[in-house]
């Protein structure tokens, strides 16, 4: 069964590589891009993009972190709520990430063609981009979490910088980082529906416990 389940794993993580990739013009029209951002970029601006990059594993970690504990300290039961919400969708994203890098195992644009310009670390496969992938989850969570547009734009723009970065600093593809906020994007609404269901479920088994017991009173 788990063998299975891998096998499947790996086909639907080649299916979407394929929308991206599969065909020549596609690989043409990915490494073209890519050169356009390193190869002619401005390079008095690589030590912002870098901040943007090395910003990612802070923020991602962080974000939750401080959400939660400032509802500890204030014993708000909602705010400590959205802080594991985030969290959690920091790990939906990381698992799906990590397995799709490892399934698919993509090279990074640096090892195929000499002549993309790396300017920052990147260590296993290319595709999706987890960097990207981490900011948009984070973005998205947030934004959800607190549905307000002072929130909602610094999150967006910083993980759209992210993902910009990736290419900028030479060691992801267009389609890596399009693929990244996909995934990202998803884990987060896929764990705010996994939540909402959950406490929906939660709130129907109290209601029913209730109600039950006000029939045995009577």
């Amino acid at each position: 069964m788990i063998k299975i389940n891998l096998t499947l794993f790996k086909l639907v993580a080649l299916l979407l590589l394929s929308l991206f990739t599969s065909k020549a013009n596609s690989q043409k029209f990915d490494i073209n891009t890519l050169r356009d951002i390193n190869l002619k970029r401005d390079k008095s601006l690589d030590p912002t993009f870098k901040f943007f990059t090395n910003s990612v594993v802070p923020v991602t970690i962080g974000a939750p972190l401080v959400i939660y504990a400032v509802g500890y300290l204030n014993k708000d039961i909602d705010l400590k709520r959205k802080g594991i919400y985030i969290g959690e969708t920091f790990l939906v994203n990381a698992f799906v990430t990590t397995a799709l890098k490892y399934s698919v195992n993509r090279a990074r644009p640096y090892v195929t063609y000499a002549e993309i310009d790396k300017q920052t670390s990147g260590g296993s496969g290319s595709f999706p981009s987890g960097h990207t992938s981490d900011a948009f989850a984070t973005a998205t969570s947030l934004s959800i979490a607190f549905p307000k547009w002072y929130v909602i734009a610094p999150s967006f723009i910083w993980a759209s910088a992210v993902g910009y970065s990736r290419m900028d600093l030479g060691v992801h593809y267009p389609t890596d980082v399009f693929a990244g906020a996909i995934i990202g994007s998803g884990s987060a609404y896929f764990c705010y529906k996994l939540n909402h269901w959950m406490n929906k479920k939660s709130n129907k088994s109290i209601f029913f416990e209730e109600n039950k017991k006000e029939v045995t009173t009577h």
